[in-house]
């Protein structure tokens, strides 16, 4: 029963955080929507089991994975920012979308190639 109240508790985080950037969304501060998918909930959760299955090098680990991580974020974002004004939303999130599969498996090649 424990992982069972486990999985709720994290399908609850999810969905405050959803009713989150819902509300900021239609702010005056709606830039501040775009923060909230980056507060490291699950970041904490997966360090947390990381951490306590394999301990502290694979902690180390996957913490400089998630730096490299940020890349493909990054590659999004400036998707997002170039298209913006040059297509529709649908085609813009499709598009930045498709930039960021590709970055993050360069970046999952990387990791093979150069770190293992």
């Amino acid at each position: 029963m424990a992982p069972d109240l486990a999985l709720a508790g994290k399908a609850l985080l999810g969905a405050l955080a959803v009713l989150l950037i819902s509300l900021l969304s239609q702010s005056r501060y709606f830039f501040i929507a775009g923060l909230v998918p980056l507060f490291p909930t699950f970041a904490l959760i997966a360090h947390y089991m990381v951490g306590s299955a394999r301990g502290a090098d694979a902690l180390r680990k996957t913490a400089l994975f998630g730096l490299g991580s940020l890349l493909p974020y990054a590659v999004y974002l400036l998707a997002v920012y170039a298209l913006a004004t040059r297509l529709s939303l649908p085609f813009t999130l499709l598009a930045a979308t498709a930039c960021w599969m590709l970055a993050a498996g360069l970046l999952l090649w990387g990791w093979h190639y150069w770190l293992h």
